[in-house]
């Protein structure tokens, strides 16, 4: 099969790419290669997820990734540096290699950044991905696998969130786009038969995790002995799923819709296992053998108080288990980082 997916050069997309060419796929990436964080970073993803050495001699940005863009072509992956909002650019890609399915994780991510630039969000992650739909429609691709997200359910009072539940109420402009991609995505499917998986990741960690995120984050502070950001009072809590999980769910899900037709499915992908943010704190401190300074802060907007994902349906309709609990995914992600070269 060829599989195009958007934002493959980052942290779930690159491990996304490297098992569908381990499976004996053709993937066509699609990454923008953007300042969200480092374009280093994404560079190293993406050589990791093709097997090779990430080590590499930087010079400048666009030099760089007009070099990896090229090195890396081969008969079963391209690699395209291409913005969502390029519909032209975008159309010449799909035109060239007729995706037979597409597998859509770019985003601009983040809570708190989407509340100081709500119209770059609401650009890039609904027109962005309107726009993949639109050539979808125009070119007769059917099979289309959505990043969704968690932020959907806000501060829902109900636990473990359902896929059932009232989710009209979000706090932050992120989840309000992913929200409405749901929705469009939908009008979509009824109209075009797209068929169509919206998934809803429950706070990913693991290898090639973007540093901002807080295990990273976190992990990196204690380790070199400076302050953590700590908000609140320690209670918060989430739903933190290991990266091995979110990928095999993922592949489940394209299995699930290449078989099947007349599919609109919102699944979401969590480990059920709900973790403070004071426990933590406290297991990678255990598994780095050394002590926090926190540094506290109160909580800050658009965060949530806690999420918890009910995964019966995720189990049930495409036979998703989730194996990693909190601790070994943390020793799991620590390894990694001590691998890494000095940031």
């Amino acid at each position: 099969m060829k599989y195009l997916v958007t934002g493959g050069s980052g942290f779930i997309g690159s491990h996304l790419v490297e098992q569908l060419l381990k499976k004996g796929h053709t993937v066509i990436n699609i990454d923008n290669f953007d300042d969200f964080y480092s374009y280093k970073i994404k560079i190293r993803n993406t050589l990791e997820s093709l097997g090779q050495n990430p080590d590499f001699q930087y010079h400048s940005k666009d030099e760089d990734i007009e070099k990896i863009v090229s090195e890396t072509a081969s008969d079963t992956y391209r690699l395209y540096r291409q913005d969502l909002r390029d519909r032209e650019g975008l159309e010449e890609i799909f035109r060239k290699h007729q995706p037979d399915t597409i597998i859509h994780l770019a985003a601009l991510a983040g809570v708190r950044p989407s509340i100081a630039r709500p119209m770059e969000y609401e650009a890039v992650n609904i027109q962005g991905t309107m726009n993949l739909w639109e050539l979808c429609k125009t070119l007769g691709i059917k099979k289309f696998i959505c990043a969704s997200s968690s932020s959907v359910y806000g501060n829902n009072e109900k636990i473990p969130f359902s896929e059932t539940d009232f989710v009209d109420n979000p706090i932050s402009p992120y989840a309000a786009t992913k929200k409405c991609g749901e929705i469009i995505g939908h009008t979509y499917h009824h109209l075009y038969d797209i068929d169509m998986i919206q998934l809803r990741f429950f706070t990913v960690y693991g290898p090639r995790q973007r540093p901002d995120l807080a295990i990273h984050k976190f992990t990196k502070l204690i380790f070199e002995n400076q302050e953590i950001p700590f908000y609140g009072d320690g209670n918060t809590a989430r739903d933190y799923t290991y990266i091995d999980d979110i990928i095999d769910g993922i592949l489940k899900s394209i299995d699930y819709i290449e078989k099947n037709f007349g599919v609109y499915e919102i699944i979401n992908l969590g480990e059920n296992e709900v973790i403070s943010l004071n426990e933590m704190v406290s297991t990678i401190e255990s598994v780095l053998n050394k002590k926090a300074i926190k540094k506290r802060l109160p909580m800050q907007p658009g965060d949530v108080q806690r999420t918890n994902a009910d995964i019966s349906k995720a189990k049930n309709l495409i036979g998703y288990a989730p194996k990693t609990n909190f601790l070994t995914g943390i020793k799991k992600f620590v390894e990694w980082f001590a691998k890494q070269s000095p940031r």
